[in-house]
Order: structure tokens, then C-alpha cells, then sequence
């Protein structure tokens, strides 16, 4: 384990210094001894952040929390979108499926753009693509429509994951990064709950059926794109533009200069950028394998009522909420891998009482479950905030996220195509219909095993930078693009004012471990 001012060393002419791959894989189990540093008072923590940072927040969190509201509206009507377009279970799933495997197209074009021409614009596109595309939602009238509609929707979601991470993250103060990090992410939990209550208020209440839901889920946005307008760029993404600047009165083109940090950074970090997908998938599927058919367990397997189905699912989303903030705060002083794999433990340790439990007592495993799993998901957007590379964070934060989620986009489907196979008897209505009922249970249960095997692998093995610096004067690809060409002047100018962290002054440390 080594202290520096940087993700990653480099010589003075900008050639990166990389270990060996045995000399790598030797230092991981070791490597995840806990650093313990000081865990602070979370309130002094707080209290880090500045007025524009704790905006810059506030916006980041309200839009990622309506974009998780907006993915979960079509989760939580599937029995009603199913009868209306005279559809199975299964068929409406394509629909979750469609947004998870297009949103890498918009994390790509947004990403890119977010990195090139700043946070505010693409992030206000995002959300005015958000109200129209939940308005179409709402007035669909065939199934074809419904999947078209929903497969636009996954690009544009696509694109405000790394975009609300880079918003909130990159002027953070460094020691309450995993604290803050950790409350960004539960905005996912917020958005499930909020969806949640809202799906019970709205759905099968007011007429038209499901369709209100998506009505009302189109208004909001206009507020937060309001809100975004009054902010400025953050900080972080000023000063890597203020370089750009200098190279352009040197001859070379922000845009030039652009393409060449892409180079080093695609160059410099390939490895890296493979292994954070295959993370992302392994976090995505732990998040959809255990939330996205779980309202359909509780209703068809157990038979639990709307308003049995809404206390669980807000109580789990509480547990979800709770444990996104602990972990991510405790990360901090245990490391951001030993964090996950000890979430990833115990949420496979409470598997069998979250899916087998028939009644009601299953809310207090299910507060515990989604704690782990939003547990570990907490440390996630700080952990892979430290480990993209400067030039490209919006785009790597997002993409990484979004190809996870491409390749776990079938998990819905997996788990309900699997679970037709074992059926149980069908349930005879008061109307005297018959209901196809099926074990659920067993087949979340046996998959979300696999995947939390997968995911304490894979943090086992990869690499962590806990502290790294977010400024450009620490950027090493910044360095190689422009062969340093005044950057400790160009950067040092207007900072000071927004700052109130250790970086500021230059004190913050990377420990790559």
C-alpha cells in the first residue's frame, strides 16, 4: 500500500508505471485489511460541504432519485400493464429489459458530452427528455408502443447516473466523500419508495388504470431542471477547462485537446475500464435480482395484498436508504472493497428468510436485505468516482454503470421465465378466474446467491483508491495530453472561494490498494 498525490504514478514525461500482474494479485487479500482512519462525527462532516456543493447535491440527488422513480413505474404495474395490452408477466418484462440494455447508448452520448462541454446542459436535456417520454408512456395505446416508448426512455436515463455522481462528487470535501456518497446513492432507494407509494396512490384509484402514475411521473422534472439552471458548472470541471483554454492559445483546440486526453486515458486505462463493467454487472444484477420481481413474489406466491405489498416494500427501502448511508460513511475508515464484501456476506446470509418467509414477518428481512444491498452500493459511486480517470469521469462513471446494467438488463426476465418453471396451484379468484401461481422464492433466492458470490470475486480482485484527487493539477493523463503546458497556472486561477476541502490546499492523499 502507497500514498500518493495521484490515481496513479507517472514520470516526469508522463509514462505511466504499472505493476505486475503477479505482483497485483499478491497484494489483494492482503491489501483488504481495513486502513482505519479517523471516522469523524458525521455532523462535522456535513458541515465540510459549502453552499454551492451542498446544492450541487441536493440537485444531483432529487434527479437520480426521479430517474430510479421513473425506471420503477413500469416494475410495479406489470400484473395492470399486462392485462391491458393482454400480455403475460414475462412479455411487460421486456419492457424493464429494453431500458436496462439501451441506457450504455445514452451514458455514451451524454457522457462524452457531459466531459467535453460541461454538467449543466446535458443533464437539463436528460430531464426534458425524462417528462416527455413519461407522458408518451402514459398514452401508449398498443404493446409495440408501450416497448418503443420504453426503449427511448432507457436512452435518455442512460445518460444522468454519471452526470448526478460527477455534479455531487467532484467538488466533495475528501473526508466526507463516502459519506456523501453514500446518500447519493440511496436517492436510487428514495426514488423505489417514492414509486412505490405513489404506484398505491394512483394506480387502479383514479381511472384510467396505470396510466396516471405516468402522468404524474412527468411533472417533477420540470423543477429540477429549474433548479439545475440557477447552478453554475462544478468547480472541478471549471478548472480542467481553464487548461483546455491555455492549450488553445497555444494552438491546440479545446476540442484537440480533448481527443488527446481521450488517447491517454483510453491507453492508460483499458484494464480498468473492462473490469468496472464487469463490476457494475455483477451490482446490477444484485439490484434487479432482488428488487424487480419481488412485488410480483409477495402478490402471486404469498398472495400479500396492495396494502401489504406497499408497507414491505417501503420498509425495505428504508432498510435500502439506512444502510446506503452507514456504509458509505464507514468506508471511510474500513476501505471501500472490505466494505462491499462484507455487505455482500450478509445479504447472502439473509437470502432464505427474504424469499421463503409466507406472511408479514418477512418486512424485517427485507429491511436487512435491501440494507445490504444498498450497503454496498453506497461505497459504489465514490469508489468508482476515485478510480476513472479525470478527463473522462462522467463518461467511465456512467458508461461502467450502464454496461452493467446492459448485461444484467435480463434478470427480470431470467427470473420470471425460470420461475414459470416451477409452478404451484393456480389461485381461484373471487370473480372465479384462475391465477397461475409460481415459486418465485426459490429462484431470486438461488440466483441472487450466485451473484453476491460473483460480486465478493470480483472486489476481491480489483483495485481500490480510496482519497484519490479529483482536480486537474493531480491528473497524471492531464499531464501526458498536454505535456504539462501551463496547468499549475491556469488551474490555480478563481480557486480558493468554492473550496473547503483538504484538496484545496493540496493535502488530499490517494492510498491505491
Amino acid at each position: 500500500m502507497s500514498e500518493k498525490h495521484d490515481q496513479a504514478e507517472y514520470s516526469g514525461d508522463g509514462r505511466h508505471e504499472r505493476k505486475s500482474v503477479g505482483r497485483y494479485l499478491a497484494t489483494r487479500i492482503p491489501t483488504l485489511k481495513p486502513p482505519m482512519d479517523k471516522l469523524e462525527n458525521p455532523i462535522t462532516l456535513l458541515r465540510l460541504l459549502n453552499k454551492q456543493q451542498w446544492m450541487f447535491f441536493a440537485v444531483a440527488f432529487f434527479a437520480w432519485s426521479w430517474d430510479a422513480l421513473d425506471f420503477f413505474t413500469v416494475s410495479l404495474t406489470v400484473g395492470p400493464l399486462a392485462k391491458t395490452f393482454g400480455k403475460s408477466n414475462k412479455d411487460i418484462t421486456w419492457g424493464i429489459t429494453l431500458v436496462l440494455m439501451l441506457r450504455s447508448v445514452g451514458s455514451v452520448i451524454f457522457g462524452i458530452a457531459a466531459d467535453r462541454y460541461g454538467r449543466k446542459w446535458p443533464f437539463i436535456i436528460n430531464n426534458i427528455l425524462f417528462i416527455i417520454l413519461e407522458l408518451g408512456t402514459g398514452f401508449v395505446q398498443t404493446y409495440n408502443q408501450f416497448l418503443a416508448v420504453r426503449a427511448l426512455f432507457g436512452i435518455a436515463m442512460g445518460g444522468l447516473y454519471g452526470n448526478a455522481a460527477a455534479t455531487a462528487l467532484e467538488d466533495c470535501p475528501e473526508r466526507a466523500r463516502g459519506l456523501v456518497s453514500g446518500l447519493l446513492q440511496q436517492g436510487y432507494a428514495f426514488g423505489y419508495l417514492l414509486a412505490t407509494v405513489f404506484a398505491r396512490a394512483f394506480v387502479n384509484t383514479v381511472g384510467h388504470e396505470w396510466r396516471p402514475l405516468f402522468w404524474f411521473a412527468a411533472g417533477p422534472p420540470v423543477l429540477i431542471i429549474a433548479f439545475r439552471l440557477c447552478l453554475p458548472e462544478t468547480q472541478a470541471y471549471q478548472e480542467r477547462q481553464r487548461v483546455r483554454a491555455a492549450g488553445a492559445e497555444s494552438g491546440a483546440s479545446a476540442g484537440k485537446t480533448f481527443v488527446a486526453e481521450g488517447r491517454v486515458a483510453l491507453r492508460n486505462h483499458w484494464p480498468l475500464l473492462g473490469y468496472l463493467v464487469l463490476l457494475m454487472a455483477g451490482f446490477n444484477f444484485m439490484s434487479h435480482g432482488s428488487q424487480d420481481l419481488y412485488p410480483t413474489l409477495l402478490t402471486n406466491q404469498y398472495g400479500f395484498s396492495a396494502d401489504a405489498v406497499t408497507v414491505t416494500q417501503v420498509v425495505a427501502n428504508l432498510g435500502a436508504m439506512t444502510g446506503g448511508a452507514c456504509v458509505g460513511y464507514a468506508s471511510q475508515a474500513l476501505g471501500r472493497r472490505f466494505s462491499i464484501i462484507v455487505m455482500s456476506i450478509v445479504g447472502a446470509a439473509l437470502l432464505y428468510p427474504y424469499t421463503f418467509v409466507t406472511d408479514t414477518r418477512v418486512i424485517a428481512p427485507a429491511f436487512f436485505e435491501q440494507f445490504c444491498v444498498q450497503g454496498a452500493w453506497g461505497v459504489i459511486p465514490i469508489h468508482l468516482m476515485e478510480l476513472s480517470p479525470g478527463s473522462f469521469r462522467t463518461f467511465v462513471v456512467g458508461t461502467a454503470y450502464q454496461l452493467g446494467n446492459l448485461v444484467s438488463s435480463a434478470s427480470s426476465t431470467i427470473e420470471s421465465t425460470i420461475g414459470e418453471r416451477f409452478p404451484l396451484p393456480d389461485k381461484v379468484e373471487a370473480s372465479g378466474a384462475r391465477v397461475s401461481r409460481f415459486e418465485y422464492g426459490k429462484v431470486i433466492c438461488i440466483f441472487m446467491g450466485c451473484v453476491y458470490a460473483y460480486v465478493v470475486v470480483l472486489t476481491l480482485l480489483g483495485p481500490e483508491r480510496k482519497g484519490a484527487s479529483m482536480d486537474v493539477r493531480h491528473d497524471g493523463d492531464m499531464v501526458e495530453a498536454t505535456g504539462g503546458r501551463r496547468m499549475g497556472s491556469e488551474v490555480g486561477e478563481g480557486v480558493g472561494e468554492q473550496g473547503s476541502s483538504d484538496e484545496e490546499k493540496g493535502h488530499a492523499k490517494t492510498v491505491e490498494r
